[in-house]
């Protein structure tokens, strides 16, 4: 590993698990939700988290930009920028449910130096960076080698959101095709698929806060990370994750065609 990216991928991994702790104090409080102006809820444990993981990061690297859910931009004409999810999977956050996690990422444009999530409540931590592997509780992890369909397990946020309808025909369709199909959804879902415990994640809308961490984390494990067009990317908008056995034959049912772009 070399200096650089092993530096990069330490910090990326510390200031997630700092960030997922301070989350943490308000986990199972009964904490107040606020929604914000696209519908989705907040707390003060997001704002919270946010706020120390970017002044951590401007501690030590104080020429960066800063690129998070909660709060506005800081240097986006930064060569290097880090990016942060405090709290991934709000909803389930606030309910008490453990299938939730920290996310953050490092970047150089559209490439990803390294990135961490954190799952606090489950007591898990999965980190990446190009080339040196992705790393699970300080042990290697890779995809699972399932190699058919029937054998699969599927996982989605939550497919009410599949608001178009060539997306969701092609999720059902998929989905009736594999063993188990669950919605262990948010950034739990490319844990599992990481760690071996899942075959196919999908999400029909993600922002850079939701899935710049998590590119790295499933390609390094072994696994494939796209959007619905089939691009490479951490930045598509939209993300099909599997691992490699499966790569071609899921995204032969999600794959969008011209016509649906």
């Amino acid at each position: 590993m070399s200096e650089h990216s092993q530096s990069l991928l330490q910090a990326a991994t510390e200031v997630a698990e700092y960030a997922a702790r301070v989350a943490m104090r308000w986990y199972g409080a009964g904490v107040a939700v606020e929604t914000k102006g696209d519908g989705s809820p907040v707390t003060i444990a997001d704002r919270e988290a946010e706020r120390e993981a970017r002044a951590w990061i401007e501690a030590r690297f104080p020429q960066d930009g800063l690129l998070g859910e909660e709060f506005d931009d800081v240097r986006p004409h930064a060569t290097r920028r880090w990016i942060f999810d405090p709290i991934d999977g709000t909803k389930a956050f606030v309910r008490g449910v453990p299938l939730w996690g920290t996310l953050v990422a490092c970047c150089e444009g559209e490439t990803v130096l390294a990135g961490a999530a954190c799952y606090p409540a489950v007591g898990e931590t999965v980190s990446a960076a190009p080339g040196e592997g992705c790393w699970w509780n300080g042990a290697r992890a890779s995809v699972s080698t399932t190699g058919t369909l029937r054998s699969a397990t599927a996982l989605i946020t939550d497919s009410r959101f599949l608001e178009r309808p060539h997306r969701r025909d092609a999720w059902h369709a998929l989905a009736a095709e594999v063993a188990v199909c669950r919605t262990w959804g948010d950034c739990y879902g490319y844990l599992l698929v990481a760690t071996g415990r899942a075959e196919i994640m999908v999400d029909d809308i993600m922002n850079p806060w939701d899935s710049a961490a998590l590119h790295p984390i499933i390609t390094e494990a072994g696994g494939r990370f796209s959007d619905w067009r089939g691009r490479d990317t951490a930045f598509g908008g939209d993300v099909i994750a599997t691992n490699a056995a499966l790569a071609n034959a899921a995204r032969r049912y999600l794959l969008e065609t011209p016509d649906h772009s």
